[in-house]
């Protein structure tokens, strides 16, 4: 079972950038794709970006794209969020998780299963 683990959230202030990772254990990546989604409080869990492990094709959501990109770093068998130009509203908890759904899915967090515990991003100034 493939146990995930997000890591490089914090506080930062508007107009400043993060990089959120995503790392695999107990397994590989190999074979799925990768989702970042946040839950905001009083909100429900929002599709931020995903990335096919294979071949690396990527989705990312209309209210990051040009801010955010999602990548990856096979040897390290780890996928990062880089976030730009952080906003207020980008302020969440930061999950991964992985599915095998087809690409016009990868929009839909009931298709995931390993989630990660969560990383806090907080965009105050």
């Amino acid at each position: 079972q493939v146990q995930l683990a997000e890591s490089g959230g914090g506080l930062v202030q508007p107009g400043d950038s993060l990089r959120l990772s995503c790392q695999a254990s107990g397994g590989t990546f190999s074979g799925y794709t990768v989702g970042w989604f946040r839950l905001a409080l009083g909100k429900e869990r929002e599709f931020v970006a995903a990335l096919r492990w294979s071949g690396g094709g990527t989705a990312h959501a209309d209210s990051v794209k040009g801010r955010f990109t999602i990548s990856r770093d096979i040897a390290k068998n780890t996928v990062y969020l880089q976030m730009n130009s952080l906003k207020p509203e980008d302020t969440a908890t930061y999950y991964c998780g992985v599915t095998k759904a087809v690409r016009s899915s990868w929009y839909d967090e009931s298709m995931y299963y390993y989630w990660g515990q969560g990383t806090q991003v907080t965009v105050s100034s």
